[in-house]
């Protein structure tokens, strides 16, 4: 995976475990803005408007720069900032954890609460798909018949995913080229089509491989 690489939630999910009869029920979702975040969680709360707590955690951003928690009534903060650790400490970015709880009757004490928050994150996260990501352009090259081979055989060589090629008077391909290599590339394509193609980065974008389909999370500024 390329330098500039990050983790996401692809496919969100929910985990539950139970602690001394309290049950703790994690649920993860993929998000893009602040806004997102506060709309699930009302929905959650709304949801699980019966149980004692639903605290959570957010983190939004390249390089998570707004973390959010809350321990929504817990005592002395075991629940909100131990359930955002799990994400700053996964690497996980743009994604929203609500663990609602349920009391049963048991207290845990302080590192006890800790402990199960921090775990049915964890389990919340086993529940999801979590794509390892990078940040990249798509290139848009134009060219002519005599040039398209040659580029083909860069991109094999350099492991770039081909996204789209058109066919008419001049061959147009579109390559996903990781932001760490961009410059290298586009200097490679003017010597090996000896100036002649010409480039175009488009929006820079977030992608991750499931499979060996390409995930785009969304445009990057």
């Amino acid at each position: 995976m390329e330098t500039n690489g990050y983790r996401a939630v692809y496919e969100g999910g929910q985990g539950e475990i139970i602690e001394k009869k309290s049950r703790f029920i994690a649920t993860v979702l993929p998000i893009e803005t602040e806004e997102e975040a506060l709309e699930f969680i009302a929905k959650m709360k709304k949801k699980y408007w019966d149980a004692r707590h639903n605290c959570y955690a957010y983190v939004i951003g390249e390089c998570q720069e707004l973390p959010r928690s809350s321990d929504d009534g817990e005592p002395n903060g075991p629940a909100g900032r131990p359930m955002l650790d799990v994400l700053l400490h996964e690497d996980i970015h743009n994604t929203v954890v609500v663990v609602t709880r349920y009391f049963g009757g048991v207290l845990l004490g302080t590192g006890g609460l800790v402990r199960a928050y921090t775990e049915a994150v964890q389990e919340g996260l086993e529940h999801c798909v979590v794509l390892a990501c990078s940040t990249g352009f798509k290139l848009r090259i134009e060219t002519d018949y005599n040039g398209i081979g040659k580029l083909q055989y860069l991109a094999r060589t350099l492991e770039l995913h081909e996204l789209d090629i058109q066919y008419g008077e001049l061959v147009q391909m579109t390559l996903l080229v990781p932001e760490d290599q961009i410059d290298a590339v586009e200097k490679d394509i003017t010597e090996q089509t000896a100036g002649k193609a010409q480039m175009e980065r488009e929006e820079k974008v977030a992608y991750g491989m499931s499979g060996k389909e390409i995930v785009f999370f969304g445009k990057k500024d």
